[in-house]
Formats: C-alpha cells, structure tokens, sequence
C-alpha cells in the first residue's frame, strides 16, 4: 500500500455529486474563537451534503457548543491533547474514528497533531478515500494551492473547501442556541430591567495571559460614558473569571447603566444577548467571534494581532488598528501598549456610525 499522490488544486474535484460520500467526519479542535468561526463552513459543509451523516471531531470543553446542534449526528471529544496519557487519547481517537467508517474527513485543523493522527489512521487502514486539508502534503489527497501571503482563518478554510467543491455561502458564523439559553437570556434582560434593542454589548476582556489585547477599561469607560449621552440607556459586559476585574472597573467608574454579567452567563447565551443589541464593540477575543453569529454590527479593537487574519466573520463587522509600525507584532508583553492606546473611544462611534448602528 503505497501513499496516494496529492491532488492538484485544479480543477476542484466535485465531492457534494460524489454518491459514495456518505459518512463525513469534520475535525475542528480549538480553540473558542477558532472553533466559532468554524461553525460558518460546518455551515457550508452541511448545505453540501444534505443527505450525508455528519459527525465532528472538537476538543473538550467546545463540544457543548455543539451537544444539541442539529448539523451532527455524533460529536466525538476524545482526550487527543492530554500530556499525561497521550497514548491513550491517541488510541481512543483512531478507535473512534474507525468505528465511524467515514468515506470522507475534512481536517480544519490541519495541525502537525491532527495530521499525525490521520497518517497513523492511513498506516492501520482506516483512513476514507478522500482526505481534505489545508496543505499540500500526506496525507491529504485533496489540498488547495499554497497561499501567497497570510490569510483570514476563515478564508484558509473555505480554500480547503473549495478543493473539494463545497461553495462558501455561510457569511458568519452559524451556531445553534438551546431553548434553555434564549430562556436563560429572556430572564436576565427581565431582571435587570433591559429591552430588547436598547442596549449595546461590551466584550472587554480575554484570557489573562493575553492581555496585550485588552483595549483597557478605562477606554471602555470613557466609550460607555460617551454612548450613554447618545441615547444608549443600557451596556450590557459579557465575559468569564478572567475578565471579572476589567468589567468590575467599567461598571464602578460609569454607574447603574452598565449592567455586569460578567461570570453570570454560558458561551451559547452570548449569541442570543447580541442579537437583541444594537451593537457589539469587544477585544480581539474568543467570545467577539461567537457573537459574531448574531449578525449584529460590531466593532473589533486590534493591537497585537492582525485584523485581516483575526477579524470576526460577517458583512457588519469592521476592525479598528492604530496604524503604528510594530501593530500586529503577536508579542506577549510590551513596554508601551501603543497599537491599543492609540485607538481612541471617538474612533469607535465614528465606526459605529459608519455601520448605521446609532441610528434610530
């Protein structure tokens, strides 16, 4: 048995017309803000294969993400990253994956682990007839072109897509929220005393190792102070425990009009939350992409990172940077914190303006 030669990027081949492709596996690990985005080619994947059965391979904790999501038969969560037994998650997945008998995997990882995963499942003979992945290399059969320049994560994985002749029709990115969330949401709207479509959503944080990417709450004090005087009569600051001090100091410095939920929410309640909102203004954050989905206009602030690689996915999301020299440097500490300083609360209501989201 000898590896199959790599499939050139054109012509694509036509896998939605293929009528052996019965059995798909999409393989899409992490992280929260990867995986979100994600969920627009789960999207494409879905819509080109009606008929097929669809599982996913994800990592823990985003498998709840998708626990209840129409799109997927089966989501398979096997332990393939745990240091302390990495021959167990690495058998338990190939045990997994064999039970599935895919005629086709689409790896949207398309790491050096998750290809090491799938030429260790070529090698014991359990590996489908197409193999679809971002590169050119064993053991995907089937690759798009090499990419001259970086690209939108989202934009790399739609050309692995193509390969395979799956359009991208998806514009952002599509999660499927539980009637116990929107409940959820419903309530906490209720008790704070907060209607639909008055208020805006702040995402202030991100994890605390990557703090460079934190806009600061002073700044967000300053846009909450300034938007209250425009007729926004609510904030609402979504975020978990490493944002807790950031939305502490916003709600303390601007008053009873922000309203801190902070802690008090799910990821799967973020997309409800936005969509009753006007408007979305966040970091560079993993929870900006899952409120992404809701479609509402959104503002992205940008440092570190380079927002035509990072930006949330939709036609009403728009990215501020400070044009400074070493903006987009992906460094973990900084003496100055420039490319973030730079971008002034002004800068955002002129971009929400610009959306239209002050109107009204």
């Amino acid at each position: 048995m000898s590896p199959p030669g790599i499939a050139p990027a054109p012509p694509p081949l036509d896998l939605p017309h293929a009528p052996e492709v019965r059995r798909i596996l999409v393989m899409k690990w992490s992280a929260l803000g990867d995986v979100a985005l994600a969920s627009a080619a789960f999207e494409d994947i879905r819509g080109a294969f009606p008929r097929a059965a669809l599982d996913l391979n994800i990592l823990r904790p985003w498998d709840r993400l998708f626990a209840h999501d129409p799109r997927f038969e089966r989501v398979l969560a096997p332990e393939v990253r745990d240091r302390g037994h990495p021959l167990r998650g690495t058998l338990s997945w190939l045990a997994q994956v064999r039970r599935g008998r895919y005629d086709l995997i689409i790896d949207l990882q398309s790491s050096d682990h998750s290809r090491l995963l799938l030429v260790l499942l070529w090698l014991t003979g359990g590996a489908p007839r197409y193999r679809i992945g971002h590169h050119r290399v064993f053991p995907y059969n089937i690759a798009p072109a090499p990419a001259a320049k970086p690209r939108h994560a989202l934009d790399l994985m739609r050309a692995a897509l193509a390969a395979g002749g799956i359009e991208a029709r998806a514009p952002r990115p599509v999660l499927h929220v539980p009637p116990r969330n929107r409940g959820r949401v419903q309530r906490l709207l209720a008790e704070h005393g907060v209607a639909q479509g008055r208020y805006a959503v702040f995402l202030p944080g991100c994890q605390a190792r990557g703090y460079l990417k934190r806009w600061g709450a002073r700044r967000y004090v300053a846009l909450g102070l300034e938007l209250r005087e425009l007729g926004i009569p609510h904030v609402l600051l979504l975020g978990a425990a490493d944002e807790a001090e950031e939305c502490r100091e916003i709600r303390r410095c601007c008053g009873d009009f922000v309203v801190d939920l902070c802690g008090r929410t799910e990821v799967l309640d973020l997309p409800p939350l936005c969509e009753g909102a006007r408007f979305v203004v966040a970091n560079d954050t993993g929870t900006a992409h899952v409120g992404a989905a809701a479609g509402r206009p959104m503002v992205v602030v940008c440092g570190p990172t380079d927002p035509c690689r990072v930006r949330p996915a939709g036609p009403s999301v728009r990215a501020l940077q400070a044009p400074i020299y070493c903006a987009g440097c992906y460094r973990k500490d900084c003496s100055h914190h420039s490319c973030m300083m730079l971008v002034s609360p002004g800068q955002v209501i002129a971009e929400l303006r610009r959306l239209r989201a002050l109107d009204g």
